[in-house]
């Protein structure tokens, strides 16, 4: 277990919250409470540039391995990363730490969780800022029943992630292989696919992606390997169990139906971020606008992709800044 952070301005601490002990980075002694929940399949890492931005600026920052991932504990059974028990770690690290109110940041399931926690329990937060993943409302089915009629006998990473014992078999025998290809910026060039053959019973996901003939500017090598040391630490199947819980969450969140978020919220995104599927800003206003009472702003950086905060660090910082100090 890494008791020790790589970066001397940031340290970690461990929680006992509802129920688990997590590990989290900080920085920041005094100030607003500022907590950075992040995605699949990252760690506290991805959050570097803007914990150090952040508590320079005067806030207190906390950014969890989230339930599951590196040195946090990774419960055994599927249900135990349903929806609520993820957002019952977010507001227990608020409890575990003696505050009454934090602002809300997430990305990639990290944003997830940040919204459905923001939903679950509004009075906890003062604000929310969502990265790469927009929240539309309550979806009439659950999103693993919409895929698998739209993609049938296709592979879809998603439905990939669905069967317990086989995604995390490949993952964990290649982590080096799926973070590369992964950790990518748009139209990286790249070797052509191992698997060009789209059905499903083809084989699994990493040779479906072309290799990367090289990291991007953003990431380092050293940078991608203590991702890899921290997710191997885990293994991969605690993260794969937040795609294994689409149907639970849809299922025993009935009182959502119809619920906006109340607080002030900043969207960032990538225009080039594939899970935005083309989106331009003024779509994602109108649709955000129909489920946030308090929209402040959508911030769509040009030729930017899915992993934002590491990406485009500058920009993101500035407006996450600017965003905070509007909140009083």
């Amino acid at each position: 277990m890494n008791t020790q952070s790589p970066l001397s301005d940031i340290s970690f601490h461990f929680v006992e919250a509802n129920g688990i002990r997590i590990r989290l980075a900080t920085a920041g002694e005094a100030g607003p409470l500022v907590l950075l929940v992040h995605g699949w399949p990252e760690s506290w890492f991805s959050w570097r540039h803007q914990i150090r931005a952040l508590a320079e600026a005067g806030y207190r920052v906390v950014a969890p391995d989230m339930r599951g991932y590196g040195s946090t504990d990774a419960p055994p059974a599927v249900e135990d990363y349903d929806i609520r028990q993820l957002a019952g770690d977010v507001v227990g690290i608020l409890d575990a730490l003696g505050e009454e109110k934090a602002l809300l940041v997430g990305h990639d399931w990290g944003a997830i969780v940040a919204w459905h926690t923001a939903l679950l329990y509004p009075h906890r937060f003062s604000g929310l800022v969502a990265m790469s993943v927009p929240y539309r409302g309550r979806p009439s089915r659950p999103d693993d029943e919409a895929w698998k009629q739209k993609f049938a006998d296709r592979f879809f990473y998603v439905l990939y992630h669905q069967t317990p014992g086989v995604a995390e078999i490949e993952y964990d025998a290649d982590p080096y292989g799926l973070l590369l290809r992964l950790y990518q910026s748009p139209g990286a060039p790249r070797e052509a696919p191992e698997i060009t053959d789209r059905h499903y019973k083809a084989g699994g996901w990493i040779k479906r992606l072309g290799k990367p003939k090289g990291l991007p500017d953003w990431l380092s090598q050293e940078e991608l390997d203590y991702f890899i040391e921290e997710l191997q630490r885990a293994g991969f199947r605690g993260g794969l169990n937040y795609y294994r819980n689409l149907r639970r969450n849809w299922e025993i969140t009935t009182e959502l139906e119809g619920a906006t978020v109340e607080m002030p919220t900043l969207f960032i995104g990538g225009a080039g971020d594939s899970v935005l599927a083309g989106a331009t800003r003024e779509q994602l206003v109108d649709t955000l606008g129909t489920v946030c009472q308090d929209l402040r702003d959508v911030v769509l950086l040009p030729e930017a992709g899915h992993w934002i905060q590491q990406e485009r660090p500058q920009e993101v910082n500035a407006a996450l800044l600017q965003f905070v100090r509007t909140l009083g």
